[in-house]
């Protein structure tokens, strides 16, 4: 299948270089997680002065500014050179470092299933040898089972993404005529509608790489929350019940309903996986008026939209196409009555692989609010930290996140990232593939494959 590259290669950002203004808010040392007498305490007093920490991640482009942005008045102030490495078909190169002995100091990952597996083969540093237990457990309380191995923590959660929602373009939606659905049967009303009208009601896209095929699997557990109790959810991640329970099955069917059907997603199939993740949405922002109306995308995805420029130290973006302007989302409208308006979520992640002083003291400070203030002022980041101060969420859309939030009445983690890496970050994603490039006709197959993979 071919694959459009979005490469960064292995460009190096010098941190110190970047002229950025301290904290309003305080320094890092005295935010929740970092008490007297920390690694990072020490760090601030200059301890580790003229010491090198690397950073792996996926961040690239805007994302990658708004993260480095948060690393750069930390860096000044600590005298701690933190360079921070930026790449696409980010998991294999991850995975080839670590296996050549090359592993980075810190990496980010988005999946606790991976996660788990590099501390399997011993490859991570148990952060609860060094990090305050109490207050991590106090400001983390939904991430800590995800990143706890045998009473050890592996992981610091760092950012989180929430993924029932659909965006559209606000002026011709509004200039249609149209409304915000309320239920299932109201989306599959208006996607008919759209249709009707000559114009594609949905873009849909997976190409991302070595990842390629994720945005499939959250559909299916987008629409397996709606229609199946969270018990059902909890025991199809943990293999309890068959990978192609018939759960699971009747979610793909109702999937298979939107994406298959002839003219509801643009170019259709091929263009379904052969479209890279960010470009799905360019067709909404067509010239002419929006070659489509929907897409379904977690919150980061406005900084792929057309004309997007981040703004200068990680604060507000300047966009054409600007959020909560030109453009908006709705909640991913449930389907069961019986199972309420469940939200589906995912988040990322820091692991340590190399265990020296300056190493713990970034770690430590990667746990504080400060270290994603400047990508909070940008509206396109969520933290996962509770001791994060609720007005530093100003800017849409994540301000626009709280309602949907508020109002859920489940919140689960991105299946796919909990099972065990060879099912969830392989063979899910590669089945969802094959799926779409059969629009759909062999789905029995396509998940019975899947269970047999299961470890």
């Amino acid at each position: 299948m071919p694959r459009h590259r979005f490469l960064v290669g292995v460009a190096v950002l010098s941190l110190l270089a970047a002229a950025c203004q301290p904290s309003a808010s305080g320094s890092p040392a005295e935010s929740a997680g970092a008490p007297t007498g920390s690694y990072l305490a020490r760090a601030e007093a200059g301890e580790f002065d003229g010491t090198t920490v690397q950073i792996l991640a996926q961040w690239i482009d805007a994302e990658g500014d708004n993260f480095a942005a948060n690393l750069t008045a930390f860096a000044e102030r600590t005298g701690i050179e933190v360079q921070y490495e930026g790449v696409t078909d980010y998991e294999s190169y991850l995975i080839r470092q670590v296996d050549a002995g090359q592993a980075p100091d810190i990496a980010q990952i988005a999946q606790p299933g991976r996660m788990r597996e590099f501390q399997a083969d011993g490859n991570l540093v148990n952060l609860s040898e060094f990090i305050d237990t109490a207050a991590f457990a106090e400001n983390f309380p939904s991430f800590v089972d995800l990143v706890t191995v045998d009473d050890g923590i592996y992981g610091i959660p760092y950012k989180a993404d929430l993924k029932s929602i659909v965006w559209y373009p606000n002026a011709a939606f509004e200039e249609a005529g149209y409304e915000i659905p309320q239920t299932w049967d109201d989306l599959l009303a208006l996607t008919d509608e759209i249709r009707a009208t000559g114009v594609t009601p949905w873009c849909a896209s997976m190409e991302h790489g070595d990842a390629t095929g994720w945005v499939g699997t959250d559909w299916i557990e987008d629409i397996l929350l709606r229609t199946a109790s969270p018990e059902t959810y909890d025991q199809w991640v943990s293999h309890e019940i068959a990978f192609n329970d018939p759960a699971v099955l009747h979610a793909a069917d109702l999937m298979a309903e939107i994406w298959f059907t002839e003219g509801n997603v643009y170019g259709g199939s091929t263009a379904i996986n052969n479209t890279f993740v960010g470009d799905t949405q360019n067709p909404m922002f067509a010239d002419g008026g929006p070659d489509c109306f929907f897409h379904k995308q977690a919150s980061w995805i406005y900084t792929f939209w057309p004309g997007y420029e981040a703004g200068e130290d990680g604060g507000p973006a300047t966009v054409v196409n600007e959020p909560g302007v030109d453009s908006s989302f709705f909640y991913f409208p449930p389907i069961d009555e019986e199972f309420g308006s469940p939200v589906l979520g995912a988040g990322d992640m820091f692991m340590m692989f190399n265990d020296r002083d300056e190493v713990r003291a970034v770690i430590e400070f990667l746990a504080t609010p400060e270290a994603a203030e400047q990508w909070i002022a940008t509206g396109s980041f969520v933290s996962p930290n509770l001791a994060v101060p609720a007005e530093w969420y100003s800017v849409y859309p994540a301000s626009g996140l709280a309602e949907i939030l508020r109002t859920a009445t489940t919140l689960k983690f991105d299946a796919s990232d909990l099972m065990p890496a060879a099912v969830g970050q392989r063979t899910f994603w590669d089945g969802m593939v094959d799926w779409v490039a059969a629009d759909g006709a062999n789905t029995e197959e396509v998940f019975a494959e899947i269970e047999a993979s299961w470890p």
